[in-house]
């Protein structure tokens, strides 16, 4: 019986290839971004999820993904819970979910502290996946709470790698923040130019962290 649950598993989908990465989508949903701007993050994150190489890498390292969505203090959720791509078909699945998914708040003030810590907390159900990785998206820096250099600083001692995706109106004072505050030692700092260029962003930022050689 033991032999003939080991032949069984072999053959679902995925079975004998390690997760190479469990990767947390932080998006910022505070009263910073409007109705039409939080549907140009949500459908511009399906489309990334629907392209070609993007499904290739995120089946070939067999990653857990979820979506996390982020206002003010005690305004994070866990919009969708982490989802194995196994194959093409639960890519296409999670692309779906995402373009679907309602926002969780109707926006307030900006707690990048504690939208770190709460994704932070989620790594501990896929403790099987050898890298941990927090793509944090805002569009501002942080104005209530204040506690991103111990948040930063947690990831950096649980070995979580933190990267930003920075949404500038002109300038760059968020991606600057966020590389000051925000990316942990080795992380970086995609910047869009408005939530226009959203949907590029993410998708660019992905293949970087994902497709990035083993260390």
């Amino acid at each position: 019986m033991r032999a003939l649950a080991l032949a069984l598993s072999l053959m679902l989908p995925g079975a004998g290839h390690a997760c190479e990465a469990a990767l947390v989508l932080a998006m910022d949903v505070s009263g910073s971004v409007d109705p039409g701007e939080w549907r140009l993050q949500a459908d511009g994150l399906a489309a990334a999820l629907a392209d070609r190489e993007i499904r290739e890498v995120l089946v070939q390292g067999q990653v857990a993904l979820a979506v996390v969505q982020w206002s003010a203090m005690g305004q994070q959720a866990l919009a969708i819970p982490w989802q194995r791509m196994l194959d093409g078909g639960a890519v296409a699945r999670m692309a779906d979910r995402v373009r679907q998914m309602p926002r969780a708040f109707p926006g307030s003030d900006t707690a990048v502290g504690e939208a770190l810590a709460f994704s932070l907390a989620q790594f501990a159900a896929v403790p099987d996946c050898r890298r941990s990785i927090i793509d944090m998206s805002g569009d501002g820096d942080e104005n209530t709470g204040f506690t991103t250099p111990a948040a930063r600083r947690a990831a950096i001692a649980a070995r979580v790698e933190v990267n930003g995706l920075a949404i500038e109106a002109m300038g760059l004072s968020i991606t600057n923040y966020y590389r000051r505050w925000v990316i942990t030692p080795g992380g970086f700092v995609e910047t869009a130019q408005g939530h226009l260029d959203y949907a590029r962003a993410i998708r660019t930022k992905m293949l970087r962290e994902l497709a990035k050689p083993s260390s």
